[in-house]
C-alpha cells in the first residue's frame, strides 16, 4: 500500500508559506532595519537586493500558492510532482543552512516580539523543509518504482 502525505499537513505548510512572504516585508523594515542599510549600497546595487528580496517573497508566497491548489498533483509521483517537490525542498533547505551557517542572528532586537518571532520563523523553515523533502523522497520512490 502506498502512503500519502495528509493534505491537511501540505496546506498547513502552504498558508505557512504565504504568511511567511507576507511578513516579510515587515521582518527586513522593522527587525532587520533592512532599508537603511540598503541606501549604503550604490544605487545598482540598491536595486538588484531590492530585486532579490521581491524574488524570495514570489517564490514564497508562489510555493505556497502552487501547494494549495494543487495538492493532490503535488504527491501524485509524476516526473513533474518530483521535479516541483525537490525545487520546493532544496529551497527551503537551502534558506535552513543560510539562516544558520551565514547569517549571525545576534543583531536581531532584543524585544520579546522578535526573539519569539525568530524561534516561530524557524520552525516554520524546518517544517517546510521537513514536508517538501517528505514529499519529493515519496515521490521518487512512486516515480521510481
Amino acid at each position: 500500500m502506498k502512503y500519502q502525505i495528509p493534505d491537511w499537513l501540505i496546506v498547513t505548510g502552504a498558508i505557512g508559506q504565504i504568511l511567511t512572504a507576507l511578513i516579510y516585508p515587515y521582518i527586513r523594515h522593522k527587525v532587520f532595519n533592512w532599508y537603511n542599510d540598503i541606501k549604503k549600497l550604490k544605487p545598482l546595487n540598491q536595486e538588484i537586493a531590492k530585486t532579490y528580496g521581491r524574488y524570495i517573497q514570489g517564490l514564497n508566497f508562489s510555493f505556497g500558492l502552487i501547494s494549495i491548489l494543487f495538492t493532490s498533483e503535488l504527491k501524485n509521483g509524476t516526473g513533474l510532482a518530483v521535479a516541483i517537490t525537490g525545487l520546493i525542498a532544496a529551497y527551503w533547505t537551502g534558506k535552513l543552512i543560510t539562516q544558520f551557517a551565514y547569517y549571525p542572528m545576534y543583531e536581531i532586537p532584543k524585544k520579546l516580539i522578535f526573539k519569539v518571532g525568530e524561534v516561530l520563523m524557524n520552525t516554520l523553515f524546518v517544517t517546510f523543509a521537513v514536508i517538501f523533502i517528505w514529499m519529493f523522497v515519496t515521490n521518487l520512490m512512486t516515480y521510481c518504482s
